[in-house]
């Protein structure tokens, strides 16, 4: 078992680790931009990326306070899925108001990699492997997607 601090510790050098690996690539629209903190510029969505002791996932989360407003949000990116779909060429989970880990409502749309531990480093490069596609992917989507979100 490794304490709070170890925990801690390991998380962020693996985020350090992906950031470096990442730093050379740049933005679907050319810019720089920090993988790890990708930041979508709409209010209440998020990709967001975690790494666990069972597992990794990626995804797209909508946390407006008012669950209309997060309903109308996740509708539209029900209406961008088969464009997901092929950005991503993979199906993702759809979870509409759900809760995260602190009860808060969210909705998502997410892929999880099961079986992988981000505390043992041998499974870093199967992690990194898992997440690097799918961010690209989720940015090069945003991309094109992102004015229809401006505005709500």
């Amino acid at each position: 078992m490794y304490s709070k601090a170890e925990s801690s510790a390991i998380r962020t050098a693996f985020w350090i680790k992906f950031g470096q690996y990442m730093k050379p690539v740049p933005s679907a629209s050319g810019f720089r931009v920090n993988w790890p903190n990708y930041k979508t510029g709409i209010r209440d969505i998020y990709f967001r990326m975690k790494t666990e002791q069972e597992f990794a996932s990626i995804g797209i989360e909508i946390s407006h306070k008012d669950e209309e407003l997060q309903e109308l949000y996740f509708m539209q990116f029900k209406e961008l899925k088969n464009l997901l779909k092929n950005s991503l060429n993979e199906e993702w989970d759809w979870k509409l108001l759900s809760s995260n880990e602190v009860g808060q409502s969210v909705s998502k749309i997410e892929k999880v990699l099961p079986g992988v531990n981000v505390m043992e480093e041998s499974d870093w490069p199967e992690i990194i492997a898992f997440l690097k596609p799918r961010i690209i992917a989720l940015d090069e989507f945003w991309d094109n997607v992102k004015p229809g979100f401006e505005g709500f």
